[in-house]
């Protein structure tokens, strides 16, 4: 897998433009395990530069994509690391958005993210969100062919 060579701590990529937001969720990752190594880009484009020079043996386990960021959104991003090649396109990859659209819902299963969740309100339903994501038998989910999971 992408994230063997961590020690067993679990490292983790966000992406999102919402200052507010990217702290919002350090705060509820580090109440759900103080060992997650959480890596932050304040936009698409500094995301995609930071991951393109990454080892194959250094890659996130999960990368959280926001969907709207100015710059490359993270629809673009998801486009970028499914058509990348070496161990980057086998990431899992979260969609978050304040939208429940069907078009960008649509979207991000036809270009491979392996979830699509709804940013929640409340800090007790992002903790949630996160410990039900970090949690799930990615592995199972893609054996059984469900590639994707709508939270």
């Amino acid at each position: 897998m992408a994230f063997d060579n961590h020690n067993s701590q679990r490292f983790i990529y966000l992406a999102d433009d919402d200052s507010d937001d990217r702290d919002f969720f350090a705060d509820a990752m580090l109440e759900i395990d103080r060992n997650v190594i959480l890596k932050q880009a304040q936009d698409g484009m500094h995301l995609m530069d930071n991951l393109l020079t990454l080892s194959r043996s250094d890659l996130p386990e999960f990368i959280f994509l926001d969907i709207n960021m100015p710059g490359k959104s993270g629809l673009e991003c998801l486009e970028e690391i499914r058509s990348s090649e070496g161990g980057l396109k086998e990431v899992n990859v979260v969609m978050l958005s304040t939208s429940s659209d069907p078009e960008n819902i649509q979207k991000a299963l036809d270009l491979g993210a392996t979830c699509y969740a709804v940013k929640p309100s409340s800090f007790e339903k992002l903790k949630s969100l996160l410990e039900e994501v970090l949690s799930m038998d990615l592995v199972g989910i893609i054996r059984d062919k469900r590639k994707f999971l709508l939270l």
